[in-house]
């Protein structure tokens, strides 16, 4: 799996100019799946994310996780993270998991997210040609790959 994570100070998702899913202060997290993701990916990665020290704290230092700040997490599907750009001017996504792989895992990453943080975590829809808007806070944004565990 690899993930572009974004502190916000809001995000949203919008398919068909409608609004399905939107946070304020929080994680807005792209995934990209591949099929040898495991579950041990999915259970690293999320305690991975929710437990990232990178909120200020109240000396303006990057101190604090999306957990302690009881902040929301926008996940959203994102096939491109697997692009390979080697060979010409058109990548190829060949490294992408095709939805019957990706869907039941993407669902598992939600629930794990979920679990972890104790709260509903937000989406996107699997496959939509969605509109994400955000407003990153810093900029702070975080990529993260499971093969690397980096």
């Amino acid at each position: 799996m690899k993930v572009v994570i974004q502190r916000v100070t809001n995000a949203s998702v919008t398919v068909n100019n409608v609004v399905v899913a939107k946070i304020n202060t929080g994680l807005l997290v792209l995934l990209g799946i591949e099929d040898s993701d495991t579950n041990e990916d999915i259970i690293w990665l999320s305690n991975k994310i929710v437990n990232l020290r990178i909120f200020n704290d109240e000396d303006g230092v990057m101190n604090k996780s999306v957990l302690e700040l009881h902040g929301d997490i926008l996940l959203v599907s994102q096939f491109t993270l697997h692009a390979s750009t080697k060979k010409g001017n058109r990548p190829s996504y060949i490294k992408a998991s095709k939805p019957n792989t990706a869907i039941p895992i993407y669902e598992k990453m939600k629930i794990q997210l979920e679990q972890d943080c104790n709260k509903k975590i937000e989406t996107g829809i699997f496959g939509a040609d969605m509109k994400v808007s955000l407003l990153n806070d810093g900029p702070v944004t975080i990529i993260i790959d499971t093969k690397n565990k980096e």
